[in-house]
């Protein structure tokens, strides 16, 4: 009788696991569909799973907007300068806190706790970037986002579950604070720093609302509002994209093709940095 149950619920929870994947994955392979089908059948709407009569003319199109391959490489410029800074502050902070014998330890924690539940909000971010003078610039970008609270814990119970032994070694070899984290810390956090690292990088390339309020250069825009301007316009030069006699570029698979330009590249960061998400994210937070 047991096996029985055991065996109707685990029917049940694959069932389950697979609409769920299903339901994940259907827009992504419609939309690869649309996007690599000829206009006509778009058109018609016989699109659905996979695409009809190949076709990357909306791709090559895409591409071949100027404006795709300046957002693409500013786009890739605050994800890897963001990314860094960020790691680097959120690391210090973190191994900051996890030191019990840091004066006014638990001052400093609830203050930054503080900072998850209320903040100063929209205006006065603005006013306060503003008045740093990074307006317009690289910085803009990096600085406001630089430090999340959540991400700052995790890696602070991370690294408060280092054992202590590994720290008297340190001291014992003459090293300072500095040195025990670069030298001890640093290289065994391999798994934290690759599940942040990913966390922000995400963040940031999913970026829409902070270059929207601190940029005002089109030269400086990431990839997520030249691709809301595409999609919004219907096309990447705001006319019709002929490409033969009898043949156009149908707004959809435009539209689509481009959603899948400025996808793909974040989502294969993902399976090669899988070994260490789930055994980071797990440890920061379990431990402590």
């Amino acid at each position: 009788m047991n096996l029985r149950k055991w065996s109707i619920s685990s029917v049940v929870i694959g069932v389950c696991l697979i609409l769920i994947v299903a339901t994940m994955l259907y827009p992504f392979l419609y939309m690869t569909s649309v996007s690599l089908s000829k206009s006509i059948y778009v058109l018609r709407g016989e699109v659905t799973w996979l695409p009809k009569a190949l076709d990357f003319s909306a791709y090559k199109a895409v591409l071949k907007d100027p404006r795709i391959g300046q957002s693409y490489l500013n786009t890739f410029i605050y994800v890897s300068l963001g990314t860094l800074v960020s790691l680097v502050i959120t690391a210090l902070g973190g191994y900051a806190l996890s030191r019990k014998d840091m004066m006014f330890h638990k001052g400093w924690t609830l203050i930054i706790i503080f900072t998850m539940f209320f903040q100063g909000g929209m205006i006065p971010t603005f006013l306060a970037v503003k008045s740093l003078g990074v307006m317009d610039s690289v910085w803009a970008m990096v600085l406001p986002g630089a430090v999340s609270t959540w991400n700052l814990l995790v890696m602070r119970t991370f690294f408060a579950g280092f054992p202590g032994e590994l720290v008297e070694a340190g001291r014992i070899d003459g090293l300072n604070d500095f040195g025990i984290f670069v030298r001890i810390v640093v290289p065994l956090s391999k798994a934290v720093f690759a599940t942040i690292g990913l966390f922000y990088a995400v963040g940031i390339w999913n970026n829409f609302t902070t270059p929207l309020l601190y940029l005002r250069n089109p030269d400086l825009f990431p990839l997520q509002v030249v691709l809301q301007n595409i999609v919004l316009a219907g096309n990447t030069n705001g006319e019709s994209m002929s490409v033969g006699a009898d043949s156009m570029i149908v707004d959809e698979s435009l539209k689509y093709a481009t959603i899948m330009v400025s996808t793909i590249p974040i989502m294969i960061l993902y399976p090669m940095l899988q070994k260490y998400f789930v055994k980071g994210a797990m440890i920061g937070s379990v431990k402590g």
